[in-house]
């Protein structure tokens, strides 16, 4: 079945439940990866997706996989790697190659979602203060991070990489770990992976997501995303 096609004006999206079953989440094509378009189909609980040579994609999975910060699971041997590792970790200190270093682990892979024009316009959220990274650096090597967007008390993660061994899962505590202190209630995964169940994320049906973003996307932020910050010692004290 065809989805609707969506003009570059007005920013608006069909109704959730008018989405695909298969694929899973499927809702409309067109639009533009403007700010205005990106925004607000985060605080509707849709998101970007598709590859090179398609047109922009929009999703709205149901079931739809988060991550509550208070129930991130920490194995035994990830808690001892946290202990003791050679990284520094940073929020923000370099948007642009974290998006780019994910694009490039996913075209190693099998093809990559993060074409250029995604990432240009999460550069842009960036710039606008709406997208960060948590970055892990050995030295001057960025070796592993995520990004995502913040709105409200939810963040929505979008990719992450790993260079070297648990690089990643390290900047997820580290972001979870934040997030806490700031009193966030959701992290939005999007769609299921191994990886992320093993991490304590789950999967919640598409209504009872929406509900949540109904009320923490609009909550007003208590704190301010700093600029190159070393968010190190809050995975270093962590219990």
């Amino acid at each position: 079945m065809p989805v609707p096609w969506l003009e570059a004006t007005p920013v608006q999206f069909p109704p959730l439940d008018t989405a695909l079953e298969e694929p899973n989440g499927l809702l409309a094509a067109g639009g533009a990866l403007s700010p205005q378009w990106l925004l607000a189909a985060y605080q509707n609980g849709i998101f970007p997706w598709y590859e090179e040579g398609q047109p922009i994609l929009w999703w709205s999975p149901d079931p739809r996989l988060v991550l509550f910060p208070e129930r991130l699971r920490v194995s035994k041997s990830l808690r001892k790697f946290l202990k003791k590792h050679p990284y520094s970790i940073y929020i923000n200190r370099d948007f642009s190659s974290v998006v780019e270093q994910c694009g490039a682990s996913r075209e190693s892979a099998s093809g990559t979602w993060i074409t250029a024009d995604m990432e240009a316009a999460y550069c842009q959220l960036n710039q606008l203060g709406h997208a960060h990274s948590v970055e892990v650096w050995h030295d001057d090597n960025l070796v592993g991070g995520l990004y995502g967007v913040a709105i409200g008390k939810v963040f929505f993660g979008e990719s992450m990489f790993s260079k070297e061994a648990n690089t990643s899962k390290l900047a997820l505590v580290a972001l979870i770990s934040q997030l806490a202190v700031w009193d966030f209630q959701l992290v939005d995964c999007q769609v299921t992976s191994d990886h992320l169940l093993s991490l304590g994320a789950e999967e919640i049906p598409r209504s009872q997501f929406t509900e949540i973003l109904a009320a923490a996307a609009i909550e007003t932020a208590t704190h301010s995303w700093p600029l190159a910050e070393d968010i190190t010692a809050i995975v270093n004290s962590r219990e």
